[in-house]
């Protein structure tokens, strides 16, 4: 398929919720070859639709040692999760050039329609859970820096404009 643009903050689009995929089509699966070519190009562990100007709840993550294990999800939502943080440096190419320690659950339990139009629920340790966490942020129209201190989002946002 091809690697698509990205959207570059603060374009309306990643502020705004996605809407729901009624069903699994070969468009969908069209939109989610093309993320996945996107995410490798990028480098990165996932990728939501909206990143990439698609405003459905889609997104693909792919956070394997070796590559080319990437999970495809529609209507991802997060069922439970872990008491225990995870802190890890979150980036995001809408964003580029800065990054900033980011403190979510350590694992979540995620219900999804999968590539083949069934509900699913999986559990997500680590990498994996952070990304599945940072792309449905994504999809709700949140990005990691708004999990982020008032003082330490405008730092963030000022280093990001010197840098363009």
């Amino acid at each position: 398929m091809t690697a698509r643009p990205i959207l570059r903050w603060p374009d309306r689009r990643l502020k705004t919720s996605a809407a729901p995929v009624a069903g699994i089509t070969d468009e969908i699966r069209g939109h989610w070859d093309d993320m996945i070519d996107t995410m490798e190009a990028m480098p990165g562990v996932g990728l939501a639709a909206v990143q990439i100007g698609v405003m459905l709840r889609l997104a693909v993550v792919d956070a394997s040692e070796a590559r080319g294990e990437a999970i495809r999800m529609a209507n991802p939502e997060v069922l439970h999760a872990s008491v225990t943080p995870r802190e890890h440096e979150e980036a995001s190419p809408c964003l580029p050039g800065v990054s900033a320690k980011v403190s979510r659950p350590r694992a979540v339990t995620v219900r999804f329609l999968n590539a083949e139009g069934e509900t699913e629920e999986k559990d997500f340790v680590g990498l994996w859970a952070t990304s599945v966490q940072h792309q449905i942020d994504h999809l709700n129209g949140r990005m990691y820096f708004d999990l982020l201190s008032k003082t330490r989002r405008d730092m963030l946002l000022r280093r990001a404009k010197k840098r363009v």
